[in-house]
């Protein structure tokens, strides 16, 4: 079976990918900065069902799973290109999934180096790293952020993207230009993603499913932006695995840069995701009804055709099952 680096494998799509392609029987080595983000408990957490312990876990060293013998990691860093390069070097990967970046819009208003050095240097890095180590085909994450606000839905790839409103969008509008450049120049395959919003068991907890159930947990107020009026393509976590994995294991080798949409193709109101984490959880939303925040945009669609056309792509989990999957584990980890 072929060799597959899968980066950001400590975090919530890197560490699905990395356990669906194990389960595969793909051999794969893990890297992941292990940042201080969000609390990295969840991130060797994460890292633990893979039987990769957090008391191996040292910077440039790697390390086999205790319980997936086709299974290694590293913590390290993309931007920290030399190590990146010698990795590809000792390796041979056949294909590499780039999934690491530093996410979330709006701490990209607070802290913007952070994604200068993930998001471009970093992902710079692993573009030399794959040409300089004759990587054919190079699969990685970019954002539906790219669409800014763009007034016509769904989304479509076709959609002109040149108007992002964050920095955060910006960086992965950047990673399509400069994924486009090294098909053009050195003929190596690239495919980007397009994620729209992902949520699921181990998910991230700055992202708005979790911030909402840890505030109701606690009978805190939830913030619930635009008065309430938003949309957004709630994708679950297995069927994005599902698309990604998929995507992996078709490579593509004609040297071509291609995108895709990938989500579930149906937005939820804001206010009916609330009213399923009430009734999964059985707690009562306070919610805080606040103006948009900047870098927010008030509706996300995913046009998912070409992704289905080309990759055979079905999402099939309705949001209320998602949901109940997800308050299910959430009392399982936190203890509600």
């Amino acid at each position: 079976m072929k060799k597959i680096l899968v980066t950001g494998a400590a975090g919530f799509i890197g560490h699905a990918t990395v356990c669906t392609l194990l389960d595969a029987g793909w051999t794969v080595v893990g890297i992941d900065s292990i940042n201080d983000y969000y609390d990295t408990a969840l991130k060797y957490a994460r890292l633990h069902t893979t039987g990769i312990g957090e008391e191996g876990v040292e910077y440039g060293k790697m390390i086999g799973s205790s319980c997936y013998p086709e299974y290694r990691f590293m913590q390290l860093a993309l931007e920290d290109r030399d190590a990146v390069a010698r990795l590809f070097r000792e390796e041979n990967f056949d294909v590499v999934c780039n999934l690491a970046a530093q996410a979330g819009v709006r701490y990209s208003l607070e802290n913007p180096f952070a994604y200068a050095d993930s998001n471009l240097t970093g992902f710079l890095s692993i573009l030399e790293a794959c040409r300089h180590a004759d990587v054919s085909y190079l699969v990685y994450a970019s954002s539906s952020s790219v669409y800014g606000e763009n007034r016509s839905v769904p989304f479509r790839e076709s959609d002109r993207v040149d108007n992002p409103v964050s920095l955060y969008a910006a960086t992965k509008k950047a990673n399509e230009l400069m994924a486009s450049a090294y098909s053009r120049l050195y003929g190596f395959s690239t495919v980007g993603l397009r994620f729209f919003t992902v949520y699921g068991p181990w998910g991230r907890p700055d992202m708005a499913p979790t911030l909402f159930l840890s505030a109701m947990f606690e009978g805190r107020p939830i913030k619930v932006f635009n008065n309430g009026n938003m949309k957004r393509d709630f994708t679950y976590i297995d069927d994005i695995v599902s698309g990604v994995v998929q995507v992996i294991s078709s490579p593509k080798n004609d040297g071509s840069h291609t995108l895709y949409n990938i989500g579930r193709g149906k937005p939820v109101d804001l206010s009916e995701f609330i009213d399923l984490l009430e009734k999964y959880s059985g707690r009562k939303a306070q919610r805080n009804l606040l103006p948009i925040q900047p870098g927010d945009v008030p509706i996300t669609w995913a046009d998912t055709s070409c992704l289905e056309r080309d990759f055979a792509y079905r999402p099939s989990t309705p949001v209320e099952a998602g949901i109940a999957q997800f308050v299910e584990w959430y009392r399982e980890f936190y203890g509600e």
